[in-house]
């Protein structure tokens, strides 16, 4: 059953979404308590702990966060990807790209940043080379921006030798949010020879000291980097991954189940040591939170079968949920944080040992679990990703991927055969719905720009526009590519849907002119107006 997700939606979520990141200590709104309640219960414990002469530490809060940067590339001008070949990707680009990403990440914890950050398509330096640590790189330049920095006419080559990731830590850094611990890929880049190329890597941030790093390899995917973190004093296994591509593909879903394969023998490896173990999964799963009964012609998934991943929070204390999957946090219709051919997506994954819901160690917040859309900023006008455009001097977006997070803390109460309590626990029963963006109903008369109210020698390709949805009117051709001419100038136009393809192409019969509303973007170097749905046929 394919339903709608209104373009309303989005902006709700937004509403949620800076409220959770509003309180710094990692408390969400939707506990049984308001915030009053929960300062006057410290209040009150904090009385009776002085007055008995205990010592006891406080709970330590902390947030957590997936986000796939897609193909974050450095600056040394040698990449495998068109996109990001020296022609179309500058510096220039690199500092918007990173500065943004750290825009979104700073939202989290007033500023500070998450606690643990799992990156996915980072790239692998294809010229690596002596590499400073993130500390000294971003001392070195205290008082620098990375704006300024990658501004340099010629880019100093120690510069343009460093690392994407690099890059991103000192955006933050300039941000406001530093004292990460950088555990990196250990993927290496493609020989020169090579018929298809390694190209991006797996990254985790973590402001909590590491005590352990384990990376393995997989089938045609990257490395799943494994992180044990110290906690205040308390354990926590961190895995990052990103696995094979093509979540809707009956062949490549084999792929992505070998890659579930090698995560699975690990962790049953750390439960058979501890079945209380506190491990949380995150990533780009390339897979649908519903994969086995949204896809039904897949005999077997990495996700359910393989990885044994399901919904059932209210099964967690009795065993029958071992790992579970914080997307079921959310009602049906706001599981989504990527879009494909105008379907909501839920390839980014937080995932939680039963571990994670005792009353020892580290424990999830319930209910905290959230994804990061920000109105007008990363999202557009439909609440769709607004993700990476290289076109201009300095390119503009974010990711095709919204981030998710979600909240923890410590506890010490040692007491792994206790379990918190719940409020409206999922049971885990299949959902095989799939929402689909209501581009349709988007107002696009008040949205659009008109084209003919610009300014006489406006650029629509100076990078400032991307994104920006447009009231198009020029003459047309159709052929294998549609295209539309206008102010001297020849544009393809991108229609994803059949339909719309058709009513494009019935326009040019008709009329031999093209009129619709448009989104100005870039693919592949080429400058196009993606028009999402018939009714933006006029």
């Amino acid at each position: 059953m394919v339903r709608d997700l209104k373009a309303s939606t989005p902006d709700h979520l937004s509403d949620s979404f800076t409220t959770d990141l509003g309180n710094s200590t990692g408390e969400t709104s939707s506990g049984p308590y308001g915030n009053g309640m929960l300062a006057l219960i410290a209040q009150r414990i904090s009385c009776l702990i002085v007055l008995s002469g205990l010592s006891l530490r406080a709970a330590v809060p902390f947030t957590v966060v997936v986000y796939n940067a897609e193909n974050l590339h450095d600056a040394d001008g040698v990449a495998l990807y068109d996109d990001y070949q020296p022609g179309v990707y500058t510096p220039r680009h690199l500092a918007t790209k990173v500065t943004n990403a750290a825009a979104i990440l700073t939202q989290f914890r007033s500023g500070a940043g998450p606690d643990i950050v799992l990156l996915q398509e980072m790239e692998i330096d294809q010229t690596p080379g002596p590499t400073p640590s993130a500390d000294a790189f971003i001392a070195a330049h205290r008082g620098e921006s990375v704006a300024d920095l990658l501004a340099q006419s010629p880019l100093p080559a120690d510069l343009a030798d460093l690392p994407s990731e690099l890059w991103l830590l000192k955006a933050l850094a300039d941000a406001g949010a530093e004292g990460y611990h950088v555990v990196v890929g250990s993927d290496e880049p493609s020989p020169p020879d090579a018929e298809s190329g390694r190209v991006i890597k797996c990254v985790t941030l973590s402001k909590f000291p590491v005590l352990a790093v384990h990376q393995y390899a997989t089938e045609s995917a990257r490395n799943i980097i494994e992180t044990k973190l110290d906690v205040d004093g308390k354990p926590l296994w961190v895995f990052n991954n990103h696995w094979k591509s093509g979540a809707s593909d009956a062949e490549t879903e084999e792929t992505r189940a070998q890659n579930a394969g090698v995560l699975r023998r690990r962790i049953d490896e750390i439960l058979r040591e501890d079945p209380a173990a506190d491990i949380l999964i995150g990533g780009d799963l390339n897979s649908q939170y519903n994969q086995k009964v949204r896809y039904p012609q897949m005999p077997r998934t990495g996700l359910d079968d393989v990885l044994g991943v399901n919904g059932g929070e209210a099964g967690i204390a009795n065993g029958d949920t071992r790992l579970y999957n914080l997307w079921w946090e959310l009602d049906s219709p706001r599981r989504g944080s990527d879009v494909y051919r105008g379907e909501w997506g839920t390839l980014m994954h937080l995932i939680v040992s039963r571990g994670l819901y005792d009353q020892a160690g580290v424990q999830y917040q319930d209910n905290s679990f959230g994804v990061a859309r920000l109105t007008n900023v990363n999202v557009d006008y439909a609440g769709v990703p607004r993700r990476w455009e290289g076109g201009g001097a300095n390119g503009s977006g974010y990711s095709d991927h919204l981030p998710i997070y979600a909240h923890f803390r410590t506890v010490d109460d040692a007491m792994p055969d206790r379990w918190m309590a719940l409020d409206h626990p999922s049971s885990g029963e299949p959902d095989d719905r799939v929402w689909r963006v209501d581009y349709a109903g988007v107002d696009v008369t008040a949205q659009a720009v008109a084209l003919d109210a610009l300014p006489e020698g406006t650029d629509l390709r100076d990078g400032t526009w991307n994104g920006r949805l447009f009231r198009v009117r020029g003459s047309s051709s159709v052929g294998r590519d549609l295209k539309v001419r206008f102010g001297g100038q020849t544009w393809d136009v991108y229609a994803p849907g059949r339909d719309t393809r058709d009513a494009l192409q019935s326009q040019h019969v008709r009329d031999r002119r093209f009129d619709f509303y448009g989104e100005l973007g870039m693919y592949r170097g080429n400058w196009q107006f993606i028009v999402q749905d018939p009714s933006w046929v006029r």
